[in-house]
Parts: C-alpha cells; sequence; structure tokens
C-alpha cells in the first residue's frame, strides 16, 4: 500500500501540472516590470512576528515590515543542524525543488551531519500559485515565504528574509548557505572539505566567488544600476548571488545592518554592501561557480556549485557522481 506522503506527493505533482498548464494558457504572467522595491500585499494567514530585533536604537531605513505566512520556526528545534541551506526559488518551479529535494538537498543524505534545506519565497500575485506553495509545504514543511511581492527585483528582501528566519529560529547552526534552484551542490566538498564539521566553527566568515566590479549605467542591462541609487564608481568586493557560505553568526549581523542600509534590487550588490559596513571580507574560494560547466565526473568532483543546471540534469549529475565514488580521477 503507497504511504499517506507518497499519495500527497503524486497528488501534488498532478495539482502543480494542472495549474501550470491552466496559468500558460489563460493568464498572463505576472513579472515585475517596475524598477522599484514592491509594497507588501495584504496578509492571508496570521503568522509568528519577529522578536529578536527589538533592540534596535537608531532609526531604520528599511524596517523589514513584513509577516511570515507560511513558516518552519521549529525546524531547529529538536536537533540543532550543522548546515541551513537556504534556497530562493520562484512559485512556479516546483519541478527544480523537487529535484533539490532528492538530490543534493536531501537532508537525509548524511548521518552525521545535520542539514536542514528552506525554500525561499514571496507572495505571488497569482492567488492560484499561493495556494499550490501552501499545499507544498504542508507535504514537505520546507517552505518560508513572507508578504511581499516576490520578484527579479525583491531578491533583496527574499535573502534578508533568510538572514532574519536564521538569527530569529536557528542561530544555534554552525554554517549557512545561500544559493538559488538552478544550481548544483557538490554536497561532499562544501561539507568535509570546506566548512569541516570537527574542526571549530568560524566567527565573521563569508566565502563564495568575489567578483570586484562597478555598477553598469546601461538601461537596457539585467543588472542597470541607477546613479542615484548607488553614485559610487565601485561596488565593495561581493560574492556571487548564485551561491555563498557564511558563519551563522554574520545572518543576524547582515540583516540588522540592512535595517539601516538602502535598500539596492541587486541581492549579492547589497549584501557586498552590508559586509562593508560590518568590516568582514569576504573570501575567494575557486570551488564557487557562477556559470554552466560541461558535466564530467572529474571535473565535478573539483568544484562546489555549478549554475544553470535543470532539474533533469541535477538528476543525472546527482545519480552519476553517487554510483561512482569509488572511481578515481
Amino acid at each position: 500500500m503507497p504511504s499517506k506522503v507518497s499519495c500527497l506527493y503524486v497528488l501534488t505533482v498532478v495539482c502543480w501540472a494542472s495549474a501550470l498548464w491552466y496559468l500558460g494558457i489563460s493568464r498572463p504572467t505576472s513579472s515585475y516590470v517596475s524598477g522599484q522595491m514592491s509594497l507588501p500585499i495584504r496578509k492571508t494567514v496570521k503568522t509568528l512576528k519577529n522578536t529578536t530585533f527589538s533592540n534596535i536604537r537608531t532609526r531604520t531605513l528599511n524596517p523589514h515590515a513584513f509577516d511570515f505566512v507560511i513558516n518552519e520556526p521549529k525546524k531547529c528545534e529538536t536537533n540543532t543542524p550543522f548546515l541551513v541551506i537556504l534556497i530562493s526559488t520562484t512559485h512556479k518551479e516546483f519541478d527544480a525543488r523537487q529535484a533539490i529535494r532528492e538530490t543534493w538537498g536531501d537532508e537525509s543524505t548524511y548521518s552525521d551531519v545535520r542539514i536542514i534545506t528552506l525554500f525561499l519565497l514571496g507572495r505571488n500575485t497569482d492567488a492560484v500559485l499561493n495556494q499550490m506553495v501552501e499545499q507544498e509545504s504542508q507535504i514537505f514543511h520546507d517552505i518560508v515565504v513572507e508578504d511581499f511581492i516576490d520578484s527579479y527585483h525583491n531578491l533583496t528582501l527574499k535573502t534578508l528574509m533568510g538572514m532574519r528566519w536564521v538569527a530569529t529560529f536557528c542561530s544555534q547552526a554552525q554554517y549557512v548557505m545561500k544559493t538559488d534552484s538552478d544550481i548544483f551542490v557538490n554536497m561532499d566538498n562544501l561539507v568535509y572539505k570546506l566548512l569541516k564539521p570537527t574542526t571549530k566553527p568560524k566567527r565573521r566568515y563569508f566565502t563564495g566567488y568575489v567578483i570586484n566590479g562597478g555598477p553598469i549605467r546601461d538601461m537596457r542591462s539585467k543588472w542597470y544600476m541607477p546613479r542615484d541609487l548607488y553614485p559610487e564608481a565601485k561596488y565593495p568586493p561581493f560574492c556571487s548571488g548564485t551561491g555563498y557560505v557564511f558563519s551563522v553568526d554574520v545572518a543576524e549581523l547582515i540583516y540588522k545592518t540592512s535595517l539601516h542600509t538602502r535598500l539596492l534590487h541587486l541581492e549579492d550588490v547589497y549584501v557586498g554592501l552590508c559586509l562593508r559596513k560590518l568590516g568582514i571580507h569576504p573570501y575567494q574560494n575557486s570551488g564557487f561557480n557562477h556559470w554552466k560547466m560541461a558535466y564530467s565526473l572529474c571535473r565535478y568532483r573539483r568544484v562546489i556549485t555549478v549554475h544553470q543546471i535543470s532539474p533533469e540534469e541535477m538528476h543525472r549529475i546527482w545519480n552519476d557522481m553517487s554510483s561512482k565514488k569509488h572511481l578515481r580521477c
């Protein structure tokens, strides 16, 4: 007899497929076209208020006045995790989330190290998609949502939500990774070669693929930065938002700093600005790749992250690497 969870999972997959088909043929996409930060939409679920940061003394620029509409506040209560993985995703990416759950994001992969995986979303302007994500959450209990509009220009809010969640509900963890839903993560390299669970945890630590660049002023660019938002000629060093890792104390530090730092829509640049204010310099690590790499077993054994990986590729890569651990390069 199939289990209740298995039946619910099959039902969720069918519902997602039906909903996305319906949305694709009968509704326009809900892409965000304005360059401004979105206003929060009306709350639909009574949520847990954040009380951790009530001792901020100075007036805030960005109070982050959003509530959790889907939350997992007890995720870290019974067993403190070594690593929390925060994955930025969108409502229609169910296949990507499921591929991650079944491959590198599987929380049961390591018996000696506890890892938890959370998917980060805002609220969609389409009620059907919000309902589908709520149903998905009831099955997997790995989704966190705040009531800001989910859009490209609000990726910064999404990351700050993740920082807030860690600082509020999981501050006993040792490390945090923030990544995206189209990233393949070599968990063995991340856990055992980079973070090393048997060693003393680091503090004020931040690493990834460090970029030293400046703002793009071409309005046609996806990464366009207006001078009135950021007048400086150079950005501070920042890690590509495709994947970076930091010690758990940095989550609260960045969140608190963000309350007094003008918001920018480029999430990774904004985190870099907060790090500069904190006097934390990100460490370069060549294992983080913010581009796509053709798969080969030996090549992928050397990396920590690879960008632009589809759900189908994620399964193939994970299965191949898992079944060939005995082979030498």
